[in-house]
């Protein structure tokens, strides 16, 4: 029975590091356990849109201890995701100083129990960023709350920087000169077992702070990680071993391949010198969880990663990068993003009909010699080709062929998604997305690319002015159609 069953009233939860990628993931399975949530953020405004509707979003910093007073109150819970590795200056001392605030905050508002994530590590000669992670969960334990740590090795999700690191090497570079750091083992977690591990802190009996060490079932190294990663993405990769990169260097290195900022792919890599394997198996004692294996967590992320596209809506992630659009389209994830859109003044019904009439005998609106080409070029090598055309030039279902597309998602004078079939290095798919805008509609067309390692983006940016030619003209021609039926 946890402590929790003697009491009437519903236990409040407070979360930091909600717009993080571990509290973002944490925030959401809290949600759908219906707990009462309280969300402590900097800037509550870019937090309140992706909360639900019972989430209390409070204003507030862990470096400002005042701010905390009133965030803690009546709270049961409080779990701490908040680091300052992207820092400038001391994140070390930013760190104690935050954990300290938050510490003093809890223990004085009576909060009963916090959570906490730290770094998987051994040893006494460990990096600035797994030395720092130890210390908040020293200042945590010594609070006088009852602390729950769990330290975890590198995180398998989409999002996560740790995965996002390996991710662009191995997609970027097809051969690769590795340093003595990608044979030190690990043991990579998916996000869905470490989150699962959080939410059971809420529940466990324990009447003392403990360290809990997490990690998958397996251990590997960081070459294994990376190999396992290319064999899922159907990527073919030498790594070519070598003593002599240190981790500094390669962190240098890793700044003009990877996604992660240079800070805190710094950090990152000076990191890796240390294995972060679990010795004390205590969690699976003590949690009913079996985690995942590296194949598995590299599967559901990429899965998850295709179902957040698929879930995306465009009109709101596009237009928070501002109103220009990057030159080569957005990257999110390992997918390029690049959209165009059209306002005119008549219903969604009729700027729908003519995307619902895309393809076949009528051709896509734009360009239609260089589509007769691209279907040429892709019947030479193998390919479908424009030959297919469309089962009904008025009517579209989930499962048509349109040339060498095929509709996989459809919803009626509002969203339109195609899939590509045609050869080439990678996927794609075209996104179509009515809806209402002012007295008429905007039509949004989303072309989105998931490039298959180094060539595949090379065909995306050696293309893209063509692209770029031929998808405008097609979003021109899509209005225009509308406005005139």
């Amino acid at each position: 029975m946890s402590e929790d069953t003697h009491n009437s009233e519903p236990r409040l939860i407070l979360l930091t590091g909600a717009t993080g990628y571990v509290g973002g993931r944490l925030l959401s399975d809290l949600e759908e356990r219906s707990e009462a949530v309280r969300c402590l953020a900097r800037r509550p405004e870019n937090l309140q849109p992706r909360v639900g509707p019972t989430t209390e979003v409070f204003q507030g910093d862990v470096m400002d201890i005042a701010s905390l007073a009133a965030a803690m109150q009546g709270v049961h819970t409080a779990y701490y995701l908040v680091h300052a590795m992207g820092s400038e200056g001391d994140f070390e001392t930013a760190e104690e100083t935050g954990a300290r605030n938050f510490a003093s905050a809890a223990l004085h508002a009576g909060v009963r129990r916090i959570v906490y994530v730290g770094g998987l590590a051994h040893g006494n000669d460990l990096s600035k960023h797994l030395r720092s992670r130890h210390r908040v969960g020293d200042i945590l334990r010594d609070s006088g709350v009852l602390t729950i740590e769990f330290r975890a090795s590198i995180v398998i999700g989409s999002g996560s920087a740790s995965f996002d690191m390996v991710r662009s090497l191995v997609e970027k570079l097809p051969i690769m000169v590795t340093p003595s750091w990608v044979r030190i083992e690990a043991q990579p977690i998916a996000i869905e077992d470490l989150v699962a591990y959080l939410v059971a802190a809420l529940e466990i009996e324990v009447d003392h702070s403990q360290v809990f060490e997490i990690g998958g079932a397996e251990r590997v190294s960081y070459g294994e990680i990376m190999g396992e990663y290319a064999r899922q993405r159907g990527l073919r990769r030498l790594m070519i071993p070598i003593p002599v990169l240190s981790p500094r260097l390669s962190s240098l290195w890793l700044g003009l391949v990877t996604p992660v900022h240079a800070r805190i792919g710094r950090k990152l890599v000076e990191g890796l010198k240390n294995p972060t394997v679990v010795r004390d198996p205590a969690a699976l004692d003590a949690f009913q969880i079996e985690p995942r294996g590296l194949g598995q967590a590299i599967s559901r992320a990429l899965i998850h990663e295709d179902r957040e596209l698929a879930e995306t809506r465009w009109s709101d992630a596009l237009s928070s990068g501002g109103d220009r659009r990057p030159w080569g389209g957005m990257k999110f994830g390992s997918r390029i993003v690049d959209s165009h859109v059209r306002d005119v003044e008549v219903p969604c019904a009729r700027s729908f009909a003519p995307i619902q009439r895309i393809g076949g005998q009528r051709g896509w609106y734009s360009a239609d010699r260089l589509w007769r080409l691209r279907g040429w070029l892709d019947r030479l090598v193998g390919g479908v080709g424009l030959r297919r055309g469309r089962p009904d030039p008025e009517q579209v279902h989930v499962g048509d062929l349109l040339d060498f597309w095929r509709v996989e998602a459809f919803e009626p004078d509002r969203l339109l998604r195609l899939r590509a079939e045609m050869k080439m290095p990678g996927r794609a798919w075209l996104q179509f997305e009515v809806e209402p805008s002012g007295s008429g509609s905007r039509i949004r067309q989303t072309t989105l690319y998931d490039p298959a390692g180094l060539f595949g983006l090379l065909y995306w940016y050696l293309l893209y002015p063509v692209h770029a030619f031929v998808y405008s003209r097609m979003a021109d021609g899509i209005a225009a159609a509308a406005a005139n039926a």
